[in-house]
């Protein structure tokens, strides 16, 4: 059963932007019976750390493999949900690989496009009345995990992204309806001007105001009530230069409980460039330890977001489509990367639905990893007012004004594997902590909307060893108190198997160095190298001093 509800408010992005119009439908809902209530007063919901990938690719588009062969090692590699979110557009085969043209399995031509004959399904059609039924047979056979129906989406005028979509009731109408509307590779026209729940069906997808507008129309969804849950993450966001900072500034004011952030480490990542191998020895796309430059550098990109105090979150994933063994440039999701959510069973019925999954994404309590570097990881702050995890707010009272109150104190727990998916014992060498001061959102009209750096942002404490304390259920912690904290800040980790100054992966700093280096200077590349370099990144908690 679908789990929670819309819990999170509306933040004050959407007053910068003008209302977009979106076609949808409003339902209102009773209030809960008087058993419920009880039964919601007694609830104590728990909490659990669930690994994930939601960007992957099957025989049902440009993957190398069955779709039952990818939720088979999504499974067998220990992931707790996934999301099967491939192209939009149209393809010629299911997701065993057989043509749609082949009667000894379709004796009726099931393509319904306007040119059923040429052997092309469009993917609004797949995804809805092929994609999904396999969706739900693979939820059968691994009744313990949590499996989504997905889609990346070409986005209009830019590049890809992942969308998922929770609809209990709808199943994948939505899914299906986003993609025939928005996909800027999805010319298809049979649909235009067909009512379905969620408004009559039009084609826009050629400008970045069509994509804004595809955000707003799934955030009007999610409103409404018409989908359950959902999500926008841009996906490998620095290559093709297909995005710039304001574009991710108009999508989240569009649409802040959809569009709340990207891929900070792309895929792909046993390519012998970590993931941008399509862009060699370019600056702007490049990864520095397989961690994309929006994200790897600090006071870069990601930071003039968080300086705004935006929720824009960071996670990883797979977007597997070929193994490296057999010629690919990927590792299977869960083999390499994970993304962890910090999930929370709100109805207390003993389990992690799709719906508290998504819940958790958007929170924003969550990290990401590769090689299982980590496979723990909790990150708080800790004031007068109480305590605030990734992605959430904490108050802070301001430096003198109250000499008897305890300065924010930041925990860091985490611990990693006896061996990881190489056989490997991952070890961290250090943690650094990452600060930047919250400035305020930027309005669209001011010239900083399409700055792209955030200058107060700075390392200010990396922890060794010698720093933090083993306890007794073998997790290691850290406590650091901040004790000059007089202006909004958000602070955030990164951890890696890397000494300071290691040649060709690390600077003096600790710095990241770009992977360029690794492949040239240390006659490694691909998946032996990313295995021999491994990071962590938490997402941000936000301290608001009073």
């Amino acid at each position: 059963m679908i789990a929670g509800g819309k819990v999170f408010k509306k933040r004050i992005f959407k007053a910068l932007v003008t209302t977009t119009t979106v076609m949808g439908a409003s339902l209102s809902f009773a209030g809960p019976t008087p058993d419920l209530a009880k039964h919601a007063e007694q609830c104590i919901p728990e909490s659990r750390k669930l690994s994930g990938d939601f960007h992957q690719h099957t025989l049902y588009t440009d993957g190398a493999t069955s779709f039952d062969f990818v939720m088979e090692k999504n499974n067998e590699f220990g992931l707790d949900w996934w999301a099967n979110s491939e192209h939009g557009g149209k393809r010629n085969r299911d997701g065993e690989g057989d043509s749609w043209l082949d009667t000894g399995k379709y004796p009726v031509n099931p393509i319904l496009s306007n040119s059923p004959d040429d052997g092309y399904m469009y993917r609004w059609q797949s995804l809805r009345d092929f994609v999904y039924p396999d969706i739900v047979k693979s939820r059968e056979l691994y009744s313990e995990k949590r499996i989504f129906s997905g889609l990346e989406w070409n986005v209009p005028s830019h590049e890809h992204c992942s969308v998922g979509i929770v609809s209990e009731s709808m199943g994948p109408l939505a899914v299906s309806a986003f993609e025939f509307q928005f996909d800027g590779s999805d010319p298809d026209t049979s649909r235009v001007g067909e009512w379905t729940p969620f408004g009559v069906l039009a084609k826009q997808n050629s400008t970045h105001e069509d994509s804004v507008t595809a955000a707003a129309w799934m955030q009007n969804q999610y409103e409404n009530g018409m989908i359950d849950n959902g999500w926008i993450i841009f996906a490998h966001v620095e290559r093709a230069e297909a995005y710039q900072i304001e574009h991710f500034r108009d999508f989240n004011n569009a649409a802040p409980d959809i569009c709340f952030g990207f891929e900070g480490a792309p895929g792909h990542q046993a390519n012998s460039k970590r993931g941008f191998g399509r862009n060699p020895g370019d600056a702007y796309g490049g990864a520095y330890g397989g961690v994309g430059s929006f994200t790897a550098k600090v006071g870069g990109l990601w930071d003039a977001l968080l300086g705004e105090g935006r929720r824009w979150f960071n996670f990883a994933n797979s977007d597997y489509h070929k193994h490296w063994t057999v010629g690919g440039d990927d590792f299977y999701p869960g083999e390499y990367q994970k993304t962890w959510v910090n999930a929370i069973d709100r109805d207390c019925d003993g389990e992690f639905s799709q719906n508290e999954i998504a819940d958790g994404m958007r929170s924003g309590d969550a990290w990401f990893v590769q090689g299982d570097l980590i496979n723990y990881l909790d990150f708080k702050a800790i004031g007068h007012s109480g305590i605030a995890s990734m992605g959430d707010d904490l108050k802070a009272s301001r430096r003198g004004r109250d000499r008897h109150r305890q300065p924010v104190v930041l925990t860091i727990k985490f611990k990693s594997p006896a061996l990881n998916n190489n056989g490997d014992v991952p070890a961290v060498d250090h943690i650094d902590l990452i600060a930047g001061k919250i400035q305020g959102l930027i309005d669209p009209a001011s010239p900083d909307y399409t700055k792209a750096t955030n200058e107060t942002t700075k390392v200010i404490a990396t922890f060794t060893a010698d720093d933090w304390k083993v306890d007794q259920a073998g997790y290691n912690v850290i406590h650091y108190p901040v004790k000059s904290l007089d202006t909004n800040t958000y602070f955030r980790l990164r951890g890696t198997n890397h000494a300071v100054n290691t040649p060709s992966e690390t600077d003096a700093q600790g710095n990241p160095l770009s992977d360029f280096l690794a492949t040239d200077n240390l006659g490694i590349d691909g998946a032996a190298e990313a295995w021999a370099d491994l990071w962590f990144y938490s997402n941000p908690i936000f301290v608001f001093v009073e």
